[in-house]
């Protein structure tokens, strides 16, 4: 895995591995199957839509970097 450096106003530089897409996959799976057991059908707090645009921009960032 190639380590990639993430900044932020709010957390020091440091390096992440950059995770391969099946590892990706099954993170996700897990994830949305947590999510369906547990929070499905529930609205979102506006903490958590915050949350997700953020790692939204994260990810157009990242894409467009590379």
């Amino acid at each position: 895995m190639k380590p990639e450096a993430v900044t932020s106003t709010e957390t020091p530089t440091r390096v992440l591995p950059s995770l391969g897409a099946e590892i990706r996959r099954r993170l996700g799976h897990g994830l949305r199957s947590i999510y369906e057991r547990t929070s499905d059908g529930l609205p979102l707090t506006t903490e958590q839509i915050q949350l997700l645009l953020r790692l939204r921009h994260r990810e157009r960032d990242l894409q467009r970097s590379r």
